[in-house]
């Protein structure tokens, strides 16, 4: 199966992951999972880091290489990934535009999103917690 993985996973699977329930580890740990994580999750990463609203030893460099260590592959936003995010429904109290890349890429992939947002859990969007 193919899944992409939401930033706060990522992060917590970088820094705690004790925080990642047995399923999503199941999927990250198997080595036949096919792993993506958007560019839209290092944009927001970058934008958090620079802005001091978030910590991580060795900043972007260091994230990027945990992405590669673990075999994950890094996915560029493309146009039908924008497409689809046209077509995404504005969400009553959630219109952050990470998320709704991330459900957008998702959907135009065909992908599963490993994600504990409950506000992504909202879309018509196949996800793992």
């Amino acid at each position: 199966m193919i899944y992409i993985m939401d930033t706060q996973i990522l992060l917590w699977g970088s820094t705690n992951p004790d925080k990642i329930n047995k399923k999503v580890m199941s999927i990250v740990n198997n080595k036949n999972s096919q792993i993506y994580i958007s560019i839209v999750s290092l944009w927001e990463f970058s934008i958090k880091y620079s802005k001091g609203k978030l910590k991580f030893e060795g900043g972007i460099s260091r994230l990027c290489e945990i992405i590669k260590l673990c075999g994950f592959t890094i996915l560029p936003i493309t146009q039908p990934h924008l497409a689809a995010f046209i077509e995404l429904p504005l969400m009553e109290n959630h219109k952050d535009p990470f998320d709704r890349l991330l459900v957008a890429t998702a959907k135009a992939e065909n992908m599963t999103i490993l994600t504990a947002d409950e506000n992504i859990h909202k879309y018509d969007v196949q996800y793992i917690w």
